[in-house]
């Protein structure tokens, strides 16, 4: 079994190369809207093309959902894009904060950062930045996001238990977020989540789903709700190529399987307001506030 650090260079090695190629390269590859040709992409990628801010140069047909679509966004937050990659869902959601918003992009491949910044430039967004670093180890200050965004990004977080709880450190209080991810229900072959190829391309990555709700839950998030769940099949000519007729006639008969669900969850607290002490000075007499 690879241990965390190599899984990190697997995902990182494999993302560098997506970086380099189109959307149209990328649905063939491991890491495209196919996975590894596993999933059709009417399946398992969604439509960005109808969106506000969409800039198909920074769509690499990654994603599993569109968390953008019920991340509840408004004018002027400051949204935290998880594995931004190109920048896609991060110039979505900038279309909605407006210039008087912030968004911060997260990625742990140089040379998605290097794409993504080349795309933000091309904009001409100045309140769009990309970082690199690590999830489980956020380059964010404690509580300064108000909501995190993902797109099938977390399930290739080895500790996925450490990202959550990294999502709630950098989250102000009333803070969300909504996240698209591949989870399972029910057991997946062994043989089949072996597949290192089939890890950087998003399903063997994943965890039961049940195990991924109470992660986030454990992490202190309340209000946690699937706000989007569909079933992801698996054509047989692929499960050929990774399991034997005995294993593929046994996944058929389990009631479950992979799932593509887009999660929401909520930091307990009420944001902090600037009109609070505006407020205050219009209701308060007392002398020590009316002076």
């Amino acid at each position: 079994m690879k241990t965390s650090e190599e899984l990190k260079e697997l995902v990182k090695s494999t993302y560098t190369k997506v970086a380099a190629q189109s959307k149209d390269e990328n649905a063939a590859s491991c890491c495209g809207a196919t996975g590894c040709s596993t999933i059709d992409t009417a399946v398992m990628a969604e439509d960005y093309s109808n969106l506000s801010g969409y800039a198909p140069e920074a769509d690499l047909g990654l994603g599993c959902g569109l968390p953008t679509e019920f991340a509840l966004l408004k004018e002027g937050q400051t949204v935290l894009d998880l594995g931004s990659g190109a920048g896609n869902d991060a110039f979505v959601a900038r279309s909605v904060v407006g210039s008087t918003g912030r968004v911060i992009g997260l990625d742990f491949t140089e040379a998605m950062i290097r794409k993504a910044r080349i795309n933000a430039d091309k904009l001409g967004y100045n309140n769009v930045e990309f970082r690199q670093g690590d999830i489980e180890e956020m380059p964010i200050g404690d509580n300064s996001v108000d909501v995190i965004v993902s797109n099938c990004v977390l399930n290739l977080v080895p500790d996925k238990a450490k990202a959550f709880q990294e999502m709630y450190r950098v989250m102000k209080d009333g803070g969300h977020f909504s996240v698209s991810d591949i989870v399972l229900v029910g057991p997946l072959p062994r043989s089949l989540q072996k597949q290192a190829e089939l890890y950087a391309g998003c399903v063997s990555g994943a965890i039961q789903k049940d195990e991924y709700l109470d992660l986030v839950k454990q992490a202190g998030f309340t209000e946690v709700t699937i706000q989007r769940e569909k079933k992801i099949n698996l054509p047989d000519d692929l499960l050929t190529e990774y399991l034997t007729p005995e294993e593929i006639a046994a996944l058929k008969k389990v009631n479950g399987g992979i799932y593509s669900i887009t999660l929401f969850g909520k930091k307990a607290g009420e944001t902090k307001s600037a009109t609070t002490s505006e407020t205050k000075a219009k209701t308060c007499c007392g002398p020590e506030c009316c002076n």
